[in-house]
């Protein structure tokens, strides 16, 4: 079950760990265990391979899944809490995203959907230009993303909801420090997908336990690890809106790599 790589591989299996657990405690005909990718790219290219079975990509790695023949069975819910935010020292003379030109914006990848494109497509339809007039630094994780600015190597930092939560709780310094500025729209979340390969039954066990999980104790411990309410079924319809900002962002921010 390989997971898109939004955190540092050690928080990555403290969040994701528990989840393959209560698949394995629950499923006796398959055996799940996370795999960590070393960065978005090493992420994708497991998709592109098909080399693995299960994946959680982001909605726009979900576009490449579905392209190489892996099917959406679920996301993540809250598809409110998709979407990117800009991060600033409290004492920044930061106060619009015109006071950026000429300066330093930190974000994961740059195929990071919530916490890069999203940001950029913001920032683009506020004056900035964001080919030129910015410097975009791809600093591989969110966790990165948020330091970068806490230190003050990056005037604004791009993220998402989830990971800014996490990391300001477990570091309280963060919250007197920095705050959220901006944020922009939201898309739909997270996706669960499936290779083709894999049986129907095992798909539709998979299917009933994480929509189920937030309707048990057990579940909303793990859910609760990762600043989420539930996962719910979808389909690759679902993902419909994101193609269509996908094809925009191509045209109107900077051009996507095939």
């Amino acid at each position: 079950f390989a997971i898109h790589p939004p955190h540092t591989p050690t928080r990555l299996y403290e969040v994701s760990n528990p989840l393959t657990d209560y698949l394995n405690q629950n499923i006796k005909n398959a055996e799940f265990s996370v795999e960590a990718s070393k960065s978005y790219a090493d992420f994708n290219d497991k998709l592109r391979n098909q080399s693995i079975a299960f994946a959680l990509p982001n909605p726009y790695q979900t576009l490449l899944a579905i392209d190489k023949g892996y099917q959406v069975i679920a996301k993540m819910g809250d598809d409110e809490n998709f979407k990117g935010i800009f991060l600033v020292r409290k004492d920044s003379n930061i106060k619009d995203p015109t006071d950026l030109k000429g300066k330093v914006v930190s974000y994961p990848a740059p195929s990071a959907l919530a916490a890069t494109m999203l940001p950029q497509d913001f920032l683009q339809k506020n004056g900035v230009n964001i080919t030129t007039e910015i410097q975009n630094e791809y600093v591989g994780s969110q966790e990165s993303s948020i330091m970068n600015v806490f230190v003050g190597a990056s005037a604004a930092a791009a993220t998402w909801p989830p990971p800014w939560k996490a990391l300001s709780d477990e570091r309280p310094e963060l919250k007197q420090q920095l705050k959220v500025i901006w944020q922009t729209q939201s898309l739909p979340n997270n996706s669960i997908v499936v290779r083709s390969d894999v049986p129907p039954q095992l798909i539709r066990e998979v299917q009933n336990l994480l929509s189920n999980l937030h309707n048990t104790k057990g579940g909303q411990k793990i859910l609760e690890a990762m600043y989420l309410s539930k996962f719910e079924l979808a389909d690759n319809e679902t993902y419909q809106p994101v193609q269509k900002f996908i094809e925009h962002f191509d045209k109107a921010v900077r051009p996507l790599n095939p």
